[in-house]
């Protein structure tokens, strides 16, 4: 039973020395010790198994990039390490096709955060929510010229032509304004 474990999840130094000599066998284990946990991850928040073994493998590689540059410092452990750079991964992929349209606090967690990767996590998740209310007391139409604009991507010609602007130096105009409003109820927020 032992040896089994011990095939699945290596240590955190085997790893990394692994990464370092080309093993192989080192990438392998790497691969299916914790692969299901992300798997859960991506299932939980709105993917699926491909999704998942596409995050897996980025985050794979972002590790064996680091390593092999030798500028690899662990400060927590590579279980958590991976879980941070796939849940990043994903939550970036989510908003990028539109799927993760709700409160970040939503989002499923799987494996709980290392102490001081859990401070950095709340620190975040607070702005988000933070932004995410001043957005909501922002109004239209400066809501969704502020999601055309910094979410959709949306030129300034096509906020324009959406919104009836008599030119693109106008809804520039209303962007700078409604972006002034948007800050203001950001930071009034306790």
């Amino acid at each position: 039973m032992s040896k089994q474990i011990k095939d699945t999840a290596p240590t955190d130094s085997e790893v990394i020395l692994g990464i370092l000599n080309n093993s192989e066998s080192a990438l392998k284990k790497l691969y299916t010790a914790y692969f299901p946990m992300i798997l859960q991850l991506i299932i939980n928040n709105n993917g699926n198994e491909d999704d998942a073994k596409d995050v897996y493998q980025e985050a794979i590689i972002v590790l064996y990039n680091k390593v092999k540059a030798g500028d690899f410092e662990l400060s927590s452990k590579l279980k958590t390490y991976i879980y941070a750079i796939c849940r990043r991964l994903w939550l970036k992929r989510l908003t990028q096709l539109n799927r993760y349209a709700g409160d970040i606090r939503d989002f499923q967690e799987v494996l709980p955060i290392e102490e001081e990767d859990a401070d950095l996590h709340n620190d975040r998740n607070i702005q988000f929510t933070k932004m995410e209310g001043a957005l909501k007391l922002l109004g239209e139409p400066c809501k969704t010229i502020m999601e055309d604009f910094y979410i959709h991507n949306k030129s300034m010609q096509d906020i324009c032509e959406r919104f009836g602007y008599t030119n693109a130096d106008n809804a520039k105009t209303q962007k700078y304004k409604c972006l002034q409003r948007l800050k203001k109820l950001f930071f009034q927020q306790n």
